[in-house]
């Protein structure tokens, strides 16, 4: 790593050692001491080359004129001046390689024309042109090969924290839906166990001989809810299990539902209107977990009777749940995640729920579920 902190500021110094040396021993015949000098600390700021390229380059150029004035420059000095623009190419904020080496060939060019007039103009201003022109080019094309694979190292980065964001949410999704089928199965459940209990105390006291029906209840409630948290469990235990192979339950499977509930004690309504159809499945799900949930609920905190009634139409079917409240001593507490999870099975099926309390002082849950069209990516 300290190598690295070092590597700009020793590739600045070795260009300038060589743009020295080449000032020194390239086309040296002949040129006056005082012009040598000056082409010697015009390759001087080749040491800001990085961190202050144009003014760099600016400086090149001024002192570069005041070679040429005092006498001809040695040919190294052309080719430091193709590192100026090179250099200026790369590591300049703004991409304009030949406006820095149009500026620096054109006062090369203009000073040699005053000082020297037709003599300056040989055809070893080809050979300039080439070194600084070249320069500029071989200068932007590294800067744009260092763009490129600097914009490739970005979005390889970018798609990476996709990737991860894409999983993370996948995680925190399958955790919403593993928390959603255990709260609508085991507090389903765990109400009537508790209903039962309550049911069993009485009739211990007063009917003995009505206790072994309910406790029969309460033992076959607490097994379907140790199957359905031991079937879960088993998924999360096993990466291989995909899905459970028992079918999703759906608006089919009311009737077993409202049997189990008028067994546990709550009275029940049930109303159909129109022709009862398949449903895509993950309507189906939907609708049967907000029903569940709200008899639950009406269960739980309600008088003890609850109205079902299910309509099919012919692009959705509605769901509409209604039950008198207890009074507030006898309620049961809940945790309120089971409106949540109703909410977020009805946006998750495209569809819309409105849970709350009537004037006439009933409680009501209503759902509207697509049901006409076939529901692309959710089925």
């Amino acid at each position: 790593m300290s190598l690295d902190r070092y590597r700009g500021p020793l590739s600045d110094v070795v260009m300038t050692v060589a743009g020295v040396l080449t000032v020194l021993f390239v086309g040296y015949h002949s040129v006056r001491p005082a012009t040598m000098a000056l082409s010697v600390v015009c390759a001087l700021p080749l040491l800001a080359r990085r961190r202050y390229p144009v003014p760099a380059l600016l400086a090149a150029i001024v002192i570069g004129v005041s070679v040429i004035a005092v006498g001809r420059p040695p040919d190294g000095f052309f080719v430091v001046a193709g590192m100026f623009t090179y250099s200026a190419a790369v590591w300049s904020a703004h991409r304009r390689p030949w406006s820095y080496a149009l500026l620096v060939w054109g006062s090369m060019m203009v000073a040699g024309s005053v000082v020297y007039t037709t003599d300056w103009w040989t055809t070893d201003q080809l050979t300039t042109f080439s070194f600084v022109f070249g320069g500029a080019a071989i200068g932007d094309s590294i800067r744009m090969r260092r763009a490129y694979v600097a914009e490739v190292t970005e979005r390889a980065r970018q798609a990476e924290l996709n990737r991860e964001e894409e999983a993370r949410r996948r995680v925190i999704d399958e955790r919403l839906r593993i928390a959603r089928e255990l709260h609508d199965v085991v507090a389903h459940h765990i109400t009537v166990i508790s209903v039962h209990a309550g049911a069993a105390g009485h009739a211990l006291r007063d009917e003995p001989d009505r206790v072994w029906p309910v406790l029969e209840h309460i033992r076959t409630a607490a097994d379907t809810v140790l199957e359905e948290i031991k079937s879960v469990v088993s998924v999360l235990r096993d990466p291989d299990e995909i899905s459970s192979t028992e079918p999703a339950p759906g608006l089919d499977r009311l009737p077993e539902l409202l049997a189990g509930l008028r067994t546990a004690g709550l009275g029940v309504r049930f109303h159909e209107h129109g022709t009862a159809r398949p449903l895509p499945a993950i309507v189906s799900l939907a609708a049967y977990r907000i029903v569940q949930e709200a008899l639950t609920n009406a269960h739980r905190h309600g008088e003890g009777e609850a109205t079902l009634e299910v309509g099919y139409r012919a692009d959705t079917v509605s769901i509409e749940v209604t039950s008198r409240m207890a009074r507030p001593d006898e309620r049961r507490s809940g945790s309120g995640l089971g409106l949540i999870g109703m909410r977020e099975r009805a946006e998750a099926a495209d569809g819309t729920i409105t849970i709350g309390p009537l004037a006439d002082g009933r409680y009501r849950v209503r759902a509207e579920l697509p049901a006409g069209r076939v529901l692309e990516g959710m089925t």
